[in-house]
């Protein structure tokens, strides 16, 4: 009996062993299961701030994709400011029809009265002020015999300011020609230079084939027509620009290597060197 008894505790004895083993292999379980939920959680949110980053990435605003393309002259601002912006650049781009038909309309039949009709300024202007203080005298003398009120002749007054204004601005730009030309005399810069000449060379041509109110109505109907045609086809235009520019740049690279660069530097520009 003792020895069944051994026997019996013997057999026993290794069942906490075996609840151990299973304990731990639960305990492993349940810990691989927590740190691969982790593990998930983890990527999860990983994943999440990406998209997140994603989502409030802003893409690239059209105006800085803008600012990258050429712009004819490198300009960087809308064709109505570079003309100034105000009343004369919404005339020129026909914000304002009226006015802009008008101006065109009186410059076009001043040109048709002076050029085709070949009148005289001064002959103008002294008929017609001898037809309009006619009509007002005889009518203001006509007023006393039918018993009307005589005709309300308005007075007229160039005021100052505007007028102020207009000499300063030309002021402004006369002295910045001056200045213009002083620094292409002095032989600072050969491009200047030959692009100067080639635009006088360029005005006396046109000046022999027109005399000076043609050109200055040329100028006047391309100022109205020009500016609108290209702000309206500016897509169009541009790499058009861009390509002649380039070709422009190589060729007066060509010149520059083989006449430009062996002319002697000017006095002013060899002793910014030294």
């Amino acid at each position: 009996m003792a020895e069944e008894h051994k026997h019996e505790e013997s057999v026993i004895a290794p069942e906490p062993a075996v609840e151990v083993v299973e304990r731990e292999s639960l305990m492993d379980k349940i810990s691989e299961k927590i740190h691969h939920g982790g593990d998930s959680s983890s990527s999860s949110s990983s994943s999440d701030d990406e998209d997140e980053k994603k989502k409030t990435k802003k893409p690239s605003s059209p105006s800085s994709m803008k600012s990258k393309v050429y712009r004819l002259f490198g300009r960087e601002q809308p064709v109505h400011k570079v003309l100034g912006g105000g009343k004369p650049a919404d005339i020129f781009m026909w914000r304002n029809k009226k006015m802009s038909g008008g101006v065109l309309g009186g410059a076009t039949a001043a040109w048709v009265v002076f050029e085709l009709m070949e009148y005289h300024l001064l002959t103008l202007l002294c008929h017609v002020m001898i037809v309009v203080l006619a009509v007002l005298f005889l009518w203001s003398n006509a007023t006393m015999f039918i018993n009307k009120s005589p005709p309300k002749i308005p007075e007229v007054h160039i005021p100052e300011e505007p007028i102020l204004q207009l000499a300063s601005g030309l002021r402004i730009e006369i002295n910045r020609g001056f200045s213009s030309l002083r620094e292409i005399a002095s032989g600072r810069d050969l491009k200047k230079f030959l692009i100067a000449i080639a635009g006088l060379w360029v005005l006396s041509i046109l000046g022999g084939c027109f005399n000076f109110l043609t050109l200055a109505y040329i100028a006047l109907v391309l100022l109205f027509t020009v500016p609108l045609a290209y702000d309206k086809y500016e897509d169009k235009v541009d790499p058009l620009g861009e390509k002649a520019v380039i070709e422009l740049k190589k060729q007066y690279a060509v010149l520059d290597e083989k006449v430009l660069s062996k002319i002697p530097l000017g006095p002013l520009k060899n002793k910014k060197k030294d």
